[in-house]
Formats: C-alpha cells, structure tokens, sequence
C-alpha cells in the first residue's frame, strides 16, 4: 500500500524564477520577454517565494520554493491573499501555479506549527489559509489552478475550490492527514464529500494517492493535460482576449485520457464499505469483504490515528450538509483543538517526520477507547472572539 506521507516539507529552499509568465506580443520571442523580465527583476524575484505577477489584465501567482516542494508557510499565504484580493478588482483572469515541475505545492510547514503549539502564530496560519480557502472558493473572476506535480494538503486548498483545476501527468493528489493525527482540512470537508458515491470519504480516511489523470477521473481536476503543453496552455491564457473564452480555451488543450481511473475496479466495494455508519462499521465491512485490496485497506487504517479517522468521518459527515464558509469555520475549530497536548498532532509529525521512527504512540489507542465526549471536543464552538470569521 502507498505510503501516504508525501505532503508535508520543512527545509527552506533556495527560491528559483525559471518558470515565469510568458506575455508574448507580436513577433516576440517568449524567451525575450522572460529574460528581460529577470534582468530587471532578479534581485527581488530570488528572494521571493511568491511571484506575485501581472498584465494589463490578467493576473498570476507563482509559488516559489521549489526545494521545499512549494510548500507554503503564513508569509506565504498573506502575500497569496493580497494578490488575490487586488486582482479580483481589476483583472480578467487569475492564474496559480508553482515553480519546477516537481510540485504545484505539496502543503504546509506542519512541523513548525507544532513545535510552536497553539501560539497566536500557528492559529493565525490556520485562520489565514482557510480565509484564502474561502475567497478561492467564491472568486469573482476566472481562477485557473495548473497542478503540474505534488498537490497536496494547503495546495489542495489553493486549487480545488478554484473553477479550473488543470492536472497533468506529473500531478499527485492526496490528503494524507490522518496518518499524522491531524484531518483532511482545508475545505476537506466541502469537497470530498461531493464526489462520487463514497470516494472522498476513502481517500480522506487514507491518504490514497491520486495520479496524473486519475485525479481528472476522480473530479479533482476539471481538465486534463500533458505537462509538455502546460507553456503553450498558459500562453494562450494569459494572451486570451475575452475571459467567456476560458472554457474553449481549455477544452483545447484537455486530453482524454486514454485509461480508466485507476480505483474503477473497486469503486463499488469502496462505495459498500464505505458506506457504514461508523469508522468501526468500515473495519468491520473491510474485515468481511476479505480481498486483497480490502486487506490493504484494513492495513493502512489500523496504522494511522484512531481519533483522526472519527474526527475525520464527522467531519465530512457534517460538511456534506454545509457551505463552503461553513466547513472552513468548522475546520478553523478543529484545527485550533489539534495544536493542544491532548490531540495525536504533535505525537503523528514527531513519529513520521521528526524522530521518524514510524511508531506513533496515538492516545487514544483504539477506536473503542476514543469516546463520544473526547469527539466533541474537537468540533465544539470556540470563545466568540476566536471563531473564524468568513
């Protein structure tokens, strides 16, 4: 079975700037325009992890740390929603992509956050993702998110709730959470509860990834192209004179692909075990069903955090009947009440990413002992002054 640990990357990287806008006029070299561009821009554009760009009319965010998989930290989310903000007002189209072609963005700097605890810092990281979250998510112009290679947990949030998530045969989704005590936040509970039958709840459950074109077929991704054309896709974006153009536009460079998705032969069974009313329920399905990939299955949920797995089954329980503003105000709880002790977060990155030893020591250990009280806990409302505001 995957190792569902992918997302989550702490080294700060040197930042690069070799995969920036090409705005072409006629009889322009592209290459002339880039180069131009750099000399005059080199010294801020290096130090920089977000490349905030535009045109005359068109907008682009570039996420910038390739070393460390684009992965974004609180700085980053600010200058993401500034950019976002001023160009909602004055632009045709906004376009979000990362540098290199390893990762679109593949998370958050989870290891700082609970090293710092539940710090004003780490709390404002959450509050601040999730309110871009939400602005993606209710975009008054066009928002094209290219995932070209690693998306994972904040880039998830940067691009699904956009209304062009383009992937690629380099793209690789998952929301892997559970296996580090946390949940599949933001707007997890939003969106992989509206796919199909019973597939978000699996993949929220286990971390299952998702690639290249699978994550077209799982509707993840509203297209679907081939890496090597990702330049000529966004050239034609951002010289595209009239945003009604967009659909076309892309439905143009949109390959079919030519397999079927890849969870196709147990989309059934995961739509029947899945589809308990309980994480226990689900076991037990899994435990009856008997295959191999039921097996498996079984495997990886008995690894990962029983209270994540709860918390993670209410959650998309909950965000099923909720708007998107909702599930984030929802997620912001959750999320605040696993920076505290008593949650298995701390306990999950130390044992998967810091000592690595693979071993987390989750309290509680079991599902049974994890009870209804301890549950609510984590989605119960906070102090008025600390709710997340949308």
């Amino acid at each position: 079975m995957q190792n569902p640990i992918q997302r989550f990357v702490y080294t700060f990287g040197q930042h690069t700037y070799s995969h920036l806008p090409l705005l072409c006029g006629a009889g322009v070299k592209a290459t002339d325009i880039t180069t131009k561009f750099l000399m005059a821009n080199s010294t801020r554009l290096s130090s920089s992890s977000v490349l905030a760009t535009e045109s005359s009319n068109k907008g682009m965010i570039i996420i910038n740390r390739p070393k460390a998989l684009n992965a974004i930290n609180l700085e980053m989310v600010r200058k993401i929603y500034k950019h976002l903000k001023k160009c909602e007002k004055s632009k045709s189209l906004m376009i979000i992509k990362g540098t290199g072609d390893k990762a679109f963005c593949a998370g958050g700097d989870v290891r700082a956050l609970v090293e710092a605890g539940p710090t004003d810092e780490s709390k404002s990281f959450f509050r601040e993702e999730y309110t871009t979250n939400a602005l993606i998510g209710n975009y008054k112009i066009p928002y094209i998110a290219i995932i070209d290679g690693i998306t994972m947990g904040g880039g998830v949030g940067l691009s699904v709730h956009g209304k062009y998530r383009v992937a690629t045969d380099r793209t690789l989704f998952a929301m892997p959470e559970t296996a580090i005590g946390l949940f599949p936040d933001v707007g997890g509970s939003y969106f992989l509860p509206r796919l199909q039958g019973k597939l978000g709840l699996y993949l929220g459950l286990t971390g299952y990834r998702l690639r290249g074109a699978d994550v077209f077929h799982a509707g993840i991704a509203t297209h679907y192209c081939e890496s090597s054309k990702i330049p000529d896709l966004e050239t034609a974006l951002l010289n595209c004179p009239d945003a009604d153009d967009i659909p076309d536009l892309l439905q143009k460079f949109h390959t079919q692909p030519e397999k079927p998705f890849v969870l196709q032969p147990v989309l059934e069974q995961i739509n029947k075990n899945f589809g308990a009313s309980s994480v226990e329920g689900i076991l037990e399905n899994l435990h009856n069903d008997g295959s191999e990939w039921a097996k498996k299955t079984l495997e990886v949920l008995c690894k990962v955090s029983p209270t994540s797995l709860k918390v993670t089954y209410r959650q998309l329980e909950l965000g099923s009947q909720l708007s998107l503003a909702q599930c984030l105000i929802m997620e912001y709880r959750l999320a605040v009440r696993h920076l505290e002790p008593k949650a298995d977060f701390k306990e999950g990155v130390r044992a998967l990413l810091i000592d690595k030893d693979q071993s987390p020591k989750w309290k509680p250990a079991t599902l049974a002992e994890v009870t209804e009280e301890h549950l609510q806990w984590f989605f119960s409302k906070l102090p008025e002054t600390e709710e997340l505001k949308l």
